[in-house]
């Protein structure tokens, strides 16, 4: 007989949530279900990112996913399994919020009224007390359940295989440095991406680039992707583009985690040589941020500078938008005053602004929809919001990028069974969470969280469901 049932690989939204779901779906069958959750950072240490996490969560007011973003995802799929998978998330997500909710996760939901979002009608929710206290509520259900052991200090090593091939439990190693093999029927497979390992961002994107990206939040340092490379060892699948990110913009003058600044659609972003290098108003909010850090990042040398004026921070300036990040942005009563105190060159920035004043073209500003009020005659041009920087004073935000999740991982299917190279499940093998590699260009806002809380609590059920009869009946 197996040491567990199931043994589960970290600890997140994703992890904890199977971990959970398995428990309860064995122990609504009138059966015991025998959990290891283990977890390489320790107690009390926020581990991972879901602990990290301020989440927005793109659901509608009926909570179920927003049929703007279920759309946009299906545009981005590089397959039709991708598609297929979409479904699967948008069919699911009522049942994961009920999951959420009957574990003590409250969502307060909000409607924006003066920002474009691509969510149904600007709507969005977000779990009261973040990610930590939304983790620890999962964590705190598992640990009633006395066949249930959290392992924490212990990193997962490899997998151990029996004669067919099938995944049949994992080595793991202690806080004492000893290596151990715990036996299961199943393992999960939800320890993240591979933004905490050195070796694994040089190899896919790029040796020079990892200095320059350093991770938004500490708890990103345990995932070294133990569990990607665990499972191609098995034989297993990829998927999703592993030369890629998910990266944020935060204010350099931050002194906590997570000092993201959105709303860059509402002015210019130039870099240090007082340069616009993007269109601005291409896309919606959180879009368009993602696009411009990741350029950030790549080709700006890690600095850029949001720029805007007394009409954008008038009707703004009190938005969740800008006050995530924890500093007031740099003000000033003229644009020369302004670069002065971001550090740039004054002429160079007053020429920038004067450039793109004189190409913005007639029209209504609305920062609540597209609002077609374009430049004209400028590269990069700027296809919505292009509303003249003339409104004094000015305000300043000097940014750079952070890591927040790689793009690559473990090909799954829509029950989270982990698939090899030839398209077959690996016997035994789950995976759900930012492990599993979905995102190909960029990556759906407000989605993450609710894709590993939906597709761990799916394996969790799927395993109690795939077990033989071997677990001992509660009655």
């Amino acid at each position: 007989m197996a040491d567990y049932d199931v043994v589960v690989i970290g600890s997140g939204f994703a992890g904890s949530a199977a971990a959970l779901s398995f428990l309860e779906a064995m122990e609504k069958a009138g059966r015991v279900g025998r959990v290891a959750l283990i977890e390489a950072g320790g107690k009390g240490r926020w581990p991972g990112a879901s602990r990290w996490a301020k989440p927005f969560l793109a659901l509608d007011r009926d909570n179920t996913l927003s049929r703007q973003r279920a759309a946009t995802a299906g545009r981005e799929r590089s397959s039709v399994a991708d598609l297929e998978y979409w479904r699967k998330f948008e069919d699911e997500v009522p049942n994961t919020v009920e999951f959420m909710a009957s574990h003590g996760v409250r969502l307060i939901h909000c409607d924006e009224e003066d920002v474009a979002l691509d969510f149904e009608g600007g709507h969005f929710a977000y779990p009261d007390g973040g990610g930590k206290e939304a983790v620890d509520f999962y964590i705190d259900y598992i640990m009633k359940y006395e066949s249930a052991d959290i392992l924490w200090e212990h990193e997962a090593i490899r997998p151990t295989l029996d004669d067919e091939g099938g995944v049949g439990g994992v080595v793991v190693r202690g806080p004492d440095g000893t290596e151990r093999s715990i036996t299961a029927d199943a393992v999960v497979l939800a320890c993240g991406g591979f933004q905490g390992s050195p070796e694994m961002f040089s190899q896919y994107i790029g040796e020079d680039d990892l200095p320059n990206l350093p991770i938004i939040a500490r708890g990103l340092r345990y995932n070294r992707g133990a569990g990607i490379r665990m499972a191609m060892e098995a034989g297993a699948d990829t998927a999703g583009r592993f030369d890629m990110v998910h990266a944020e913009l935060v204010d350099t003058r931050a002194d906590r985690h997570h000092a993201a600044i959105w709303g860059q659609n509402y002015g210019i972003v130039v870099n240090e040589d007082c340069e616009r290098f993007h269109d601005e108003g291409e896309d919606y909010l959180f879009a368009t941020s993602e696009a411009i850090a990741y350029e950030t990042w790549l080709n700006q040398n890690q600095r850029s500078y949001f720029i805007t004026d007394g009409t954008v921070m008038d009707r703004l300036g009190d938005s969740w938008i800008y006050r995530t990040a924890n500093q007031p942005p740099e003000q000033a009563d003229t644009i020369a005053s302004l670069a002065g105190k971001l550090g740039l060159d004054p002429a160079r920035l007053e020429a920038t602004i004067s450039e793109f004043n004189a190409a913005c073209e007639d029209g209504e500003w609305d920062p609540a929809r597209m609002d077609g009020k374009k430049t004209s005659g400028i590269t990069p041009p700027k296809s919505n919001w292009a509303t003249p920087l003339t409104e004094a004073p000015f305000y300043g935000f000097p940014m750079t990028a952070h890591l927040s999740f790689t793009f690559g991982g473990l090909k799954a299917d829509t029950g989270g069974r982990v698939l090899s190279t030839s398209g077959t499940p690996i016997s035994g093998l789950y995976a759900a969470g930012d492990i599993t590699g979905i995102f190909h260009h960029n990556h759906p806002p407000a989605t993450s969280v609710l894709r590993a809380n939906t597709f761990g609590r799916l394996v969790g059920v799927n395993v109690a469901r795939s077990l033989p009869e071997t677990a001992a009946s509660t009655g």
